[in-house]
């Protein structure tokens, strides 16, 4: 039996990196709306 969480980096920024966010419009809105928050990281920064 494997266990549940296997943390693997490149996994990880394929799907919540800035690219992947960039790629659909509702991951560009997500950017936006942390943008218009204020947050010091927009995506995934590893």
């Amino acid at each position: 039996m494997e266990t549940t969480y296997s943390p693997s980096k490149i996994k990880r920024a394929r799907m919540c990196g800035f690219r992947a966010r960039n790629k659909t419009k509702g991951g560009r809105k997500v950017l936006a709306a942390r943008r218009q928050k204020g947050r010091k990281r927009l995506a995934l920064c590893l």
